[in-house]
C-alpha cells in the first residue's frame, strides 16, 4: 500500500514539473494579457535626440473625417454608434499585435510631440521613414512585430509541428520551457472580440438591407470563431446597402517576418450614391481586361469573378492597421484567393479621404516636380481613376502558380505584398489605356492619367521604400527610368513620353505576372532588393518638397461626434 501511495505521490509530481515546464494553465487571453510585448521594460522612454520628432510630427496635415448622412434612416443612423464602438476593439487588439501593452507603454513617453507621433504610428517606430525608432531607449522593430515572439528564429518556426502556425488568424507564442505554441486570435483576444461581435449583432438587429443584415450577423460569428470565408461571400453580396463596415483581421502589412498573420482593423464607411453610380460601368468589362492582359494565355486563364462591384464611400472612421502610418484611400477586398475567383472582389474608393491628399499633398507636388508644360494634366478625377483601377488590378492576373506551388502568396512569401501592388500600380496604368483603346475613355483623359500616376509616385514614396507601397512605387519608378518613360530637366522636374511610357507599362506588367505565375520567389526577392530603392537624384528632388513643407501624409480628426451623434 505505501509503495503504491509512494508511485502515485511520484507520477503526480512528475506530472506536475511536465504542466510546469509546458504550457500554462491559464487561459490564452490571460496568457496575452501578461505577455510583454515587444517593447523592451524601461522607467521612461525619451525621444532620440537624433529625430526631430516635432518636425516629424508636422509632416501629418489634420483631416476632419465627416460625411453627409441627411439620407440615412433613423435606423441606419442608430446603427453608426455600435459600429463606432466596434471598430475601436479592433484598435485595441491592433495595438497589441504591433507591439503589445498600449498604455504601459504611452505612459512611459514623457514628451507630449513624441507621444502624439507614437499614437500616429502605434509604436515607436517611424512608418515613414523605414520604421526607424524616435526612441532613444528602443532598438529596431522585429519583422514579426508581436505576432510571433522577438527571439524566435525562421528555423525555430520551421521545426513547429503545428498546421496552423501559418494561419492568417493566430500568434505564436513560447510555453514555460520554451518551446513553441499556437494561439487563435479569437482565444488571444476572447473578450474583445465577443464585446465586437454582440455590436455588430446589435448593429444586424437594426440593419433594415438584407445583404448588411446578414453579413454583421456571419462576421460576428467569424470574430469569435476565425472563420471568415462565409462572411467574405455575404460581404461580396452586399450591393445595396448606405452603410459598410470593413472589419476583423484583413491586411498582413504588419508581418514582415513571413507576411502571413493578418491584421485587425476596420473602417466605417457611408455610400456616395452619385459617384458609385458611374462606376458601376466598368465591373462587368473585369473578364474581357483580363483577356487582354500583357502575357502569355497560361497566366491570365483565371478568369477573374465577374460579380463585383466599384463603389464611392465618404470614410467616418479609421481604426487599427488601415490607421497605422500612411492612410489607405482605396480598398480591394476581400483577400481570399477562393472568393475572388468564385466572386471577384469588392473596390471601394474612399472618396474624402482621396479628395483631401489630391489638394493637400499631390497638386502641390506637382507643382514642383512635374514640367510646367505637363501641370495641366494633373487631375482629381485622374487620380480618382487611377486609385480605383489600381484595386481593379488587384483582382486580375494569377492567384495560383502554374507549376503547382501553391497560391501565389504562398510561393512568394514575405515578398509578395510588394509584388502585388507593383502589379496593381503597373496594370491600374494599363487597364487605363486599355479602356481608352475600347472607346471607353476620352483621348485626353488617357494623358491626364498618365502624369497624375507619375505625381503619385512622388507622392507615395515618400511613406519610405521600406513598405510593401513604397517597394512598389520605387520599382515602377526606376523601370520607367530605365525604359525613357519620363526624362529629368535641368529645372529638376520630370516629363512623361507617352509613347515610351505606354511600352513600359505593357512590359513590367508582363514581367510581373510571369514572376508571380511562376512562384519566383527569388527572382522577385533580388528584383526587389535591387530596384526597390531610392535613386539619389529622386532624394535630392524629394527633399524639395520637404523644404517646401509640403504634409506627407494626413493624420485624422475622427469620431462620433463629427457625425453629430
Amino acid at each position: 500500500m505505501l509503495r503504491k501511495l509512494m508511485t502515485v505521490v511520484a507520477v503526480t509530481g512528475m506530472l506536475a514539473m511536465l504542466a510546469g515546464c509546458g504550457k500554462s494553465t491559464k487561459t490564452e487571453e490571460e496568457m496575452e494579457n501578461l505577455h510583454p510585448g515587444i517593447i523592451p521594460a524601461a522607467e521612461a522612454f525619451t525621444p532620440d535626440q537624433a529625430t526631430d520628432v516635432a518636425r516629424r510630427l508636422s509632416i501629418f496635415a489634420p483631416v476632419t473625417l465627416t460625411a453627409d448622412i441627411s439620407h440615412l434612416s433613423e435606423k441606419e443612423k442608430q446603427m453608426l454608434p455600435l459600429l463606432f464602438d466596434a471598430a475601436a476593439i479592433m484598435d485595441e487588439i491592433f495595438w497589441q499585435q504591433a507591439i503589445g501593452n498600449k498604455e504601459n507603454f504611452l505612459s512611459r513617453i514623457s514628451d507630449e510631440s513624441a507621444r502624439k507621433f507614437a499614437e500616429i504610428n502605434y509604436g515607436p517606430w517611424d512608418r515613414l521613414n523605414g520604421n526607424k525608432s524616435f526612441i532613444a531607449e528602443i532598438g529596431e522593430k522585429p519583422l514579426g512585430a508581436n505576432f510571433y515572439p522577438a527571439d524566435m528564429t525562421k528555423e525555430e518556426f520551421d521545426t513547429l509541428q503545428n498546421p496552423d502556425k501559418s494561419s492568417l488568424y493566430t500568434l505564436i507564442r513560447r510555453n514555460d520551457d520554451g518551446t513553441l505554441r499556437v494561439v487563435w486570435y479569437h482565444q488571444a483576444y476572447a473578450s474583445k472580440v465577443k464585446k465586437a461581435a454582440d455590436l455588430l449583432k446589435q448593429a444586424a438587429s437594426l440593419a433594415e438591407d438584407a445583404g448588411l443584415k446578414k453579413y454583421l450577423e456571419l462576421r460576428a460569428e467569424a470574430l469569435l470563431t476565425d472563420k471568415y470565408q462565409e462572411s467574405d461571400f455575404a460581404w461580396m453580396d452586399m450591393k445595396t446597402a448606405n452603410i459598410d463596415f470593413v472589419v476583423g483581421p484583413i491586411e498582413n502589412y504588419e508581418d514582415a517576418l513571413f507576411g502571413t498573420k493578418a491584421a485587425q482593423e476596420a473602417f466605417i464607411l457611408i455610400k456616395d450614391v452619385e459617384w458609385s453610380e458611374r462606376l458601376a460601368h466598368f465591373a462587368s468589362l473585369l473578364p474581357e481586361l483580363q483577356k487582354g492582359l500583357p502575357v502569355d494565355q497560361k497566366y491570365k486563364n483565371e478568369v477573374p469573378g465577374s460579380d463585383a462591384d466599384l463603389n464611392a464611400y465618404d470614410v467616418v472612421y479609421y481604426a487599427g492597421d488601415c490607421n497605422a502610418g500612411s492612410k489607405t484611400i482605396a480598398i480591394n477586398l476581400p483577400n481570399d484567393e477562393e472568393v475572388q475567383l468564385k466572386k471577384g472582389s469588392r473596390k471601394l474608393q474612399l472618396k474624402n479621404a482621396m479628395k483631401a491628399k489630391f489638394t493637400g499633398i499631390l497638386e502641390p507636388i506637382s507643382q514642383i516636380l512635374i514640367h510646367e508644360s505637363q501641370r495641366g494634366y494633373i487631375e482629381f478625377d485622374a487620380f480618382f481613376a487611377n486609385t480605383m483601377f489600381h484595386e481593379v488590378a488587384h483582382g486580375m492576373g494569377i492567384k495560383n502558380t502554374i507549376n503547382g506551388k501553391g497560391s501565389v502568396r504562398e510561393a512568394l512569401k514575405e515578398q509578395y505584398s510588394a509584388i502585388e501592388e507593383a502589379k496593381a500600380d503597373i496594370l491600374g496604368l494599363y487597364l487605363v489605356t486599355k479602356l481608352f483603346e475600347m472607346g471607353e475613355l476620352k483621348e485626353g483623359e488617357v494623358m491626364d492619367n498618365y502624369v497624375t500616376f507619375m505625381a503619385g509616385i512622388f507622392r507615395s514614396v515618400r511613406f519610405g521604400a521600406a513598405s510593401a507601397h513604397g517597394k512598389a512605387n520605387m520599382l515602377t519608378f526606376n523601370y520607367f527610368s530605365e525604359n525613357g518613360a519620363f526624362t529629368h530637366q535641368e529645372d529638376g522636374t520630370y516629363m512623361v513620353n507617352f509613347d515610351k511610357m505606354k511600352l513600359a507599362v505593357e512590359s513590367l506588367g508582363g514581367m510581373i505576372l510571369t514572376l508571380q505565375g511562376d512562384g519566383a520567389y527569388d527572382q522577385v526577392k533580388d528584383l526587389i532588393l535591387t530596384k526597390s530603392v531610392i535613386p539619389g537624384q529622386l532624394q535630392k528632388d524629394l527633399d524639395k518638397l520637404k523644404t517646401a513643407g509640403i504634409p506627407v501624409d494626413i493624420v485624422f480628426e475622427q469620431g462620433k461626434s463629427n457625425l453629430g451623434l
